[in-house]
């Protein structure tokens, strides 16, 4: 943004790109978990306690072993629900009930993010590795459900998720956008890696006050992101900004 007036909100943001590389963006693509609330909302948290329930009352292991063997299935497998299928043939719908059974009260109704959502021209998608019903659930508790065309889910992706390749296929196979239209919000870097590779504008969410740690890490020798294009700890500020650029160009 070099000799250019500075955007609103800019300021909240590491950007490797200008912002009006969204220009010609029709999807509009967003994570559900640590994504579209903030990482500090206390919702994925609770997910991973009933993980970690689950996986102990289906095996009978202590506390602390039913979570390291729920670590290791989640590294081996991507997530720990495939890692359940795999090694000890599940019931993936009664797994997904469970572990999203949560209290979603603490999550408070976030209208500007509704708004600064339905200002973006194009279609909005939610693409999670949880189910539909937990993110239709949150995105009700946001305020925003009205905003998307579709929810994408781990069902949807017939259990293979993020950041297999071969789920993203069936995503724009499903949605039938160009993926080279097309904008991703993610808050784990290795599930930008594909959109990237997919010619998709690539945005990472942090939690607050973390970003700083990436912008330093882009102007370090060995760039460890060049699949990320952008990183904010703020979506709404972020997408204000993005909307202020689209305004602009």
């Amino acid at each position: 943004m070099t000799g250019k007036r500075p955007l609103p909100h800019e300021g909240s943001h590491a950007h490797r790109h200008d912002l009006r590389l969204f220009k010609g963006v029709e999807a509009w693509i967003f994570d559900l978990d640590n994504t579209l609330y903030p990482h500090d909302a206390d919702l994925f948290s609770q997910i991973n306690e009933q993980i970690a329930q689950f996986v102990q009352d289906l095996l009978g292991l202590p506390r602390e072993e039913a979570m390291a063997h729920q670590k290791a299935l989640y590294h081996a497998h991507g997530t720990t629900l495939r890692g359940l299928m795999s090694e000890h043939s599940i019931d993936p719908d009664a797994y997904l009930r469970f572990v999203h059974d949560i209290d979603y009260s603490n999550l408070a109704p976030n209208p500007e993010l509704g708004r600064a959502i339905a200002a973006l021209p194009g279609k909005k998608f939610i693409f999670t590795n949880g189910d539909r019903p937990h993110a239709e659930r949150t995105a009700v508790a946001l305020g925003i459900s009205d905003h998307f065309e579709d929810i994408f889910d781990i069902v949807s992706a017939d259990l293979i998720p993020k950041p297999n390749r071969e789920t993203y296929d069936k995503f724009l196979a499903r949605t039938g956008v160009s993926s080279a239209r097309s904008a991703m919000f993610e808050d784990l870097s290795k599930n930008l890696k594909v959109p990237h590779q997919l010619g998709m504008c690539t945005t990472l969410i942090v939690p607050t006050g973390s970003r700083e740690l990436f912008r330093d890490s882009w102007d370090m020798e060995g760039d460890p992101y060049p699949h990320v294009d952008f990183v904010t700890d703020d979506l709404t500020g972020f997408l204000k900004s993005v909307l202020g650029a689209l305004a602009q160009a």
